[in-house]
């Protein structure tokens, strides 16, 4: 995490085994990223929010005969509001496998575009497709001269589709720092450093309600939804699922970026309501300066708790004995994982994988995380036997505890990846 007020890094932590210096796989944030690139090409005349998203591949144009399909707008697939009542991925994917933007638009809206909001993966796609298509580049090419490099963005990857279109709704990597950096840049009205990056109109525009989403199940996902930014209780935010976040609040003068493993989202927005909006609205005075006094041992109390922020290694104890090797038995949530092997030594423990048909080799942790590139791994054997091997993809929030006993291993995701990739693939794209 990483909090800013007044444009300067106030707290940042990262909970060892993860590391500022990563990059993070940011889910559905990516598609604020996404939004703020339709912002600068429309900047630059290459698409309009009211040309039809048809109007953009005239190739489709005698594939989509449905009027509503035909009329969908740019502006309407920013704003999550094509007119389908549902999210359309899977009947899109099923349409036509090869194009899923020909696939989206030959599925005829159920309401009049523009008029119901619909949390819909294809809407990002079409904008994604679009820029990409009038630019001539990928999203992350466009990007890169316009607003990351301004904004000191370091490395950064976007997963592609077969036709090498990045996603835009997802599949996006870059570090925290970058999800702070677009907070900062959307708080300040488009300003960096003193240049214009992105038009003040398209961020008052992108961060309003253009459409109502009261139907949805959580209060926050409630308070409505402009061009790919959540409207909520309190600001604005782009997020993703397992705890993406970035959270701007313009009256606290704050941004507050977030990468978690956290499928109660919600409660970590009302965790910022409860605790940090109080401590922001403080203003110490001389009346209050024991007050004050306090608040500083607090801060210095903090940094100390960040500096050292850790998760929890397995509990297990040394492998000793002979190699083994493990086939899947019972349930296995990875199923592209088929053999695990262990191999005792006094230098470590080594474990081999076969994955999709491809060997993955990391040092099993005992009591410790021990990093093999972008794998953190810890466990050993149980009191009851089992041997227990819990797998950190660092560049992702996913987690697999996989357990062997006998001769045969289960495997379980604490958080179960929403993008079907082999194990070697969950990593940042280069």
């Amino acid at each position: 995490m990483m909090l800013l007020r007044h444009g300067t890094v106030i707290a940042e932590g990262w909970w060892s085994p993860y590391s500022a210096d990563r990059p993070q796989l940011l889910y559905s944030l990516s598609k604020s990223f996404a939004s703020t690139a339709l912002g600068l090409a429309i900047a630059e005349g290459l698409v309009d929010l009211d040309d039809t998203v048809l109007s953009h591949f005239p190739e489709l144009n005698s594939d989509i005969t449905d009027p509503r399909s035909r009329s969908i707008l740019v502006r309407h697939v920013a704003a999550m509001a094509s007119g389908h009542r549902e999210d359309t991925f899977d009947l899109a994917d099923a349409n036509d496998p090869a194009d899923l933007l020909r696939g989206f638009l030959l599925i005829p809206p159920d309401e009049a575009p523009g008029s119901i909001f619909a949390y819909n993966q294809p809407c990002t796609f079409a904008i994604a497709a679009i820029i990409q298509n009038a630019a001539g580049m990928s999203l992350t090419d466009f990007l890169r001269p316009r607003l990351f490099d301004p904004l000191g963005i370091g490395e950064v990857g976007w997963l592609a589709d077969g036709r090498g279109r990045e996603l835009g709704f997802s599949g996006f990597y870059a570090q925290t720092e970058a999800i702070a950096k677009l907070g900062e840049l959307y708080l300040r009205g488009g300003r960096w450093a003193g240049q214009q990056l992105l038009s003040a109109d398209w961020v008052a525009e992108a961060t309003r309600s253009h459409v109502a989403t009261a139907h949805q199940d959580l209060v926050d996902w409630r308070q409505g939804y402009g061009f790919h930014f959540w409207m909520s209780q309190h600001g604005y935010r782009g997020d993703g699922a397992n705890g993406q976040f970035c959270l701007v609040l313009p009256e606290q003068d704050a941004v507050l970026a977030i990468t978690g493993q956290s499928p109660d989202m919600q409660a970590v927005l009302s965790a910022a309501w409860e605790h940090l909006l109080p401590a922001l609205a403080f203003r110490p005075s001389d009346a209050f300066a024991a007050a004050a006094s306090s608040l500083a041992l607090a801060d210095i109390a903090l940094k100390r708790r960040l500096e050292v922020a850790s998760l929890a290694p397995a509990a297990g104890s040394p492998v000793i004995g002979d190699s083994r090797t493990y086939t899947a038995g019972g349930w296995n949530q990875c199923a592209t994982l088929t053999e695990v092997t262990v191999h005792p030594s006094p230098a470590g423990v080594v474990v081999s994988l076969i994955d999709d048909g491809y060997p993955i080799r990391f040092i099993l942790g005992i009591g410790q995380w021990v990093v093999t590139d972008v794998l953190a791994a810890s466990g050993g054997t149980s009191d009851t036997g089992p041997l227990r091997i819990d797998l950190i993809l660092l560049e992702t929030p996913h987690r697999l505890q996989i357990l062997c006993t006998g001769e045969t291993f289960t495997a379980l995701w604490v958080t179960e990846p929403l993008h079907s990739l082999p194990l070697a693939q969950m990593r940042m794209p280069h």
